[in-house]
């Protein structure tokens, strides 16, 4: 699986998109089998109202909260996200999503969605934003 993606900055220059290797779902255990899902889901975040309903039915506990843009009140206006590596295809969150802002998409179609779809990420940061997270974890 491609643990890159690419991203339109607000300048129109590519920004590259990594895993977070500091998220709290990378001590999850890795997605099984030898070949990659037919179908990703990937959430609409613009109009996701981060109701939770789809974590609910994750069979893979693959969907992660965005917290809110207030640090202190981070559950007003959250989101969620599909983390792309653990998702499964099993389409339980487009069906139970009840604003309809999950959508399935065939594998290598959802990299593109995503990109076009995720307002806000904490599993998929820039570089630059895993390189101060590094500095921080060494306390430089």
């Amino acid at each position: 699986m491609t643990d890159i993606l690419n991203d339109q900055t607000s300048d129109e220059k590519e920004a590259i998109i990594v895993e977070n290797p500091f998220h709290t779902a990378r001590l999850k255990p890795k997605r099984k089998g030898k070949k990659p899902p037919k179908l990703l889901a990937v959430v609409h975040q613009s109009g996701c109202t981060g109701c939770e309903v789809c974590i609910q039915g994750c069979p893979v506990d693959s969907i992660e909260l965005v917290p809110g843009p207030n640090p202190e009140n981070p559950q007003f206006q959250q989101m969620v996200e599909i983390d792309l590596s653990r998702c499964i295809g099993c389409q339980n969150c487009s069906q139970d999503c009840p604003w309809e802002t999950i959508t399935m998409y065939e594998h290598d179609d959802a990299f593109t969605a995503w990109s076009n779809e995720t307002l806000s990420s904490e599993l998929y940061v820039s570089e630059e934003k895993v390189d101060d997270l590094k500095k921080k974890v060494i306390g430089e």
